[in-house]
């Protein structure tokens, strides 16, 4: 289990019950993860944070002190993280661009533009001539490949974006193609930065290294068979998050170490990496109260505020929340108190469908209705992937945890 930090649990246990459910996020908590993974990566590896795992606007600013930039996948995450953070660098990322999408990206001056097809460079080269300003830096170009990748390494991943027939990226065999047309003077409005790779998510520091390699590798090749220097490699994210044993981080201290070792034989080389959910998964709290305690066939469930129309993770990735219970005495009814009897119960949400599941077999002997319940690793693919209005049940209450300011 995954018990929430002092000010989680503080705020969580003097919320009125009207409040919840709630996500509360500990940025005090959040900003020492951040600060010590930066503090583990080598100097010429920056880290740009994958604003789809958790755009909101005191996320993105909690990061700022931490992070290079930021990665957004679409016009509306591009608006609102330049809005959020303005004057930051912008990574846009994502298949299927639309020409407005690259259009106001180019007008915001996004600098770096990871392209996904043959067809996107050369719908970014004719709009970069009509729309980047002519005094200001040639936007550049990360190219991205859906690169080869070990059987092994697609075994350990949670989530394969590369490595077999997908969506993403160009196929290496376009790979010649899409150089000289960066570099036979086709495309002058666009500079080539470098490559992409994006290929797998859920994978250790082992893993990721051996991705890191590989890609690093392919890119060394594809600039010597062209005769070009590419300045950065961006290897993605996909740092695994483990559900089922949250106490079992990503071992970013050895991650940075490899990754030194990598940088020394290339120092020309900028390597990039972008974190989402490893970064904040842990600084989010779901929050709520158990509303009945039942019996059925031998199991006992109990049913909370909200669900999973708040928060999708657990029902997409077919895993078990982690929670912590924190019971709460009172009890202001003259009638009795729903209670467990067993030592496991099921706890689930709201919704009309047994698929409403938030966390299996918890062991919880005497969970009461009225208790408090925390969901943790709630701080990433939570709230923004969920179904919010199905049912149309009030959407959760959201909670930025700082630390006071302290008086002059």
């Amino acid at each position: 289990m995954t018990t929430p930090t002092p000010a989680v649990r503080e705020r969580l246990l003097t919320l009125d019950s009207t409040d919840l459910p709630a996500y509360l996020y500990d940025l005090t908590a959040l900003s020492e993860h951040a600060a010590a993974v930066r503090a583990v990566l080598p100097e010429r590896v920056e880290l740009y944070y994958a604003a789809k795992a958790n755009p909101e606007a005191e996320i993105l600013a909690a990061l700022g002190p931490y992070v290079d930039g930021y990665e957004v996948s679409s016009g509306g995450e591009l608006a609102h993280v330049a809005k959020a953070v303005p004057g930051r660098p912008l990574a846009f990322s994502g298949p299927g661009k639309t020409p407005a999408e690259l259009a106001a990206a180019l007008e915001l001056g996004v600098e770096r533009f990871h392209v996904e097809s043959l067809h996107e460079l050369r719908v970014l080269a004719a709009l970069a001539a009509r729309t980047a300003p002519g005094d200001g830096p040639v936007p550049g170009v990360l190219l991205r490949f859906n690169l080869p990748l070990a059987a092994a390494s697609l075994e350990g991943s949670s989530l394969a974006m590369g490595g077999r027939p997908t969506p993403f990226g160009l196929d290496p065999a376009e790979a010649d193609t899409a150089v000289r047309l960066l570099t036979d003077g086709t495309c002058p409005q666009l500079e080539l930065l470098g490559v992409h790779a994006h290929l797998a998510s859920g994978l250790d520091a082992a893993e990721q290294l051996a991705v890191a390699e590989s890609v690093v590798a392919w890119a060394a090749d594809l600039a010597s068979r062209h005769r070009v220097r590419l300045a950065e490699v961006n290897v993605g994210g996909g740092m695994s998050v483990d559900y089922a044993a949250p106490e079992q981080r990503f071992d970013w201290t050895a991650y940075g170490a490899g990754l030194a070792r990598l940088m020394s034989s290339h120092p020309d080389l900028t390597l990039r990496i972008e974190p989402g959910r490893s970064l904040t998964a842990y600084c989010g709290w779901y929050a709520t109260e158990v509303l009945d305690v039942k019996h059925s066939h031998g199991e006992e469930f109990a049913v909370v505020r909200g669900g999973t129309h708040h928060m999708r993770t657990p029902a997409t990735k077919g895993h078990d929340q982690p929670c912590t219970v924190l019971p709460v005495p009172e009890w202001p009814h003259p009638w009795p108190r729903p209670a467990a009897t067993a030592d496991r119960v099921t706890l689930t949400g709201q919704l009309c469908t047994p698929k409403d599941l938030l966390s299996r077999n918890v062991p919880a002997p005497g969970l009461r209705a009225g208790d408090r319940v925390a969901f943790a690793l709630a701080g990433a693919y939570a709230w923004n992937i969920s179904h919010h209005d199905f049912l149309m049940h009030p959407h959760p209450g959201f909670h930025f945890l700082a630390p006071e300011p302290t008086a002059d």
